[in-house]
């Protein structure tokens, strides 16, 4: 299929910010999940993170946004380019199936050719050269196929903290899954990296609303009910009272488990961009520079006798960190926070 075939009004994109971010707390709380801060220090969240690399992708006015409902104002706050009727509350988390499903139905009110990008809202991507070319093949492919498509990161080490894809050996891009498989022991993880066909799981993923819709019908058919019956009422003043009356019944399921994993048309498309999770202090920690003694930090902070440290401040003043190692510190308002580096609490102190 040629480039000009892909059609910007039809593509859409839905970004997941629903996560509570308990693994970045204390800086990280419910009421501010790690999605909605500037946790890279770069002057954006990774929410704005996100939505910005997909500019002159997908056009703002077909970017989705699932959020829970207590989350509304820092997504209406940090992204006010988004349509606010394409911000969608969840009344209540149900995990990734029934709010792809959602989104999904509602997109095919204003799109029903749509080709859909789902990604979540708080990873680290770098090289945006080969990320836009990965995501233009994976548009390409699902335009053209009754497809699945998910993005596979090409590992560089054996990390035992992802999930891994098993990809067929097929010449060319784009090539078929045979299998997923959950985080890995350091000795399987260390016989995949040798394998070379397997993937890191990004969590990205690309499909036709048509393959979605047939998807959810074939392999999650009491969701796809759900939605069928709900249909009438979206986009219309009674969606709001239908979906909360509604959504604490849906089953609680990953989009994983729901569809991925009973699929049988499930492609991958390799990718080598930098790509992380920031699932622990210790993966952000990878994807900040380091100093000569292996100390990483955003914001105001000078080390001394220091090593193997994180530590994030929030704060004007500079934050001073001595004689600490293997440890991550914390400079809020409410006090300085100490762990060890795999996340273990060491010591607090409150002012």
């Amino acid at each position: 299929m040629p480039k000009s075939d892909l059609k910007p009004e039809d593509t859409h994109l839905v970004i997941m910010a629903g996560g509570i971010g308990s693994r970045f707390w204390p800086l990280s709380t419910p009421e501010c999940p790690k999605q909605f801060i500037d946790i890279l220090g770069c002057g954006k969240t990774l929410l704005q993170l996100t939505a910005e690399r997909f500019v002159g992708i997908v056009p703002a006015s077909n970017i989705w946004i699932v959020t829970s409902v207590q989350h509304r104002n820092l997504v209406y706050e940090q992204l006010p380019e988004i349509p606010k009727e394409n911000i969608i509350l969840e009344p209540c988390m149900r995990n990734t199936a029934p709010c792809i499903a959602y989104v999904g139905w509602k997109i095919k009110s204003k799109s029903s050719s749509a080709n859909i990008i789902v990604t979540p809202s708080d990873h680290s991507i770098s090289d945006m050269n080969s990320f836009r070319k990965t995501m233009n093949d994976a548009l390409l492919f699902t335009a053209a196929n009754d497809a699945i498509l998910t993005i596979g990161i090409t590992p560089d080490s054996p990390n035992t903290g992802y999930g891994y894809i098993a990809a067929s050996h097929d010449e060319g891009a784009i090539k078929r899954v045979l299998s997923f498989k959950e985080k890995p022991t350091a000795e399987v993880a260390a016989e995949y990296l040798k394998a070379d066909n397997y993937y890191w799981n990004s969590g990205m993923f690309v499909w036709k609303l048509s393959t979605l819709q047939e998807s959810f019908k074939r392999y999650a058919p009491e969701i796809a009910a759900i939605f069928d019956n709900a249909a009438p009422y979206l986009n219309t003043e009674k969606e709001t009272e239908y979906i909360k009356a509604l959504y604490a019944t849906i089953p609680k399921i990953s989009v994983d488990y729901a569809i991925m994993e009973k699929a049988d048309n499930i492609f991958i498309c390799p990718a080598d961009f930098r790509w992380s999770d920031l699932g622990t202090w210790g993966s952000l920690k990878e994807v900040l520079p380091c100093d000569s003694e292996n100390n990483s930090y955003v914001g105001n902070v000078k080390f001394t006798n220091s090593t193997n440290c994180i530590a994030f401040s929030n704060k004007s003043e500079e934050t001073v960190i001595e004689n600490m190692h293997d440890a991550v510190i914390i400079d809020k308002c409410d006090g300085l926070h100490f762990y060890s580096i795999d996340g273990e609490l060491v010591k607090e102190l409150n002012k």
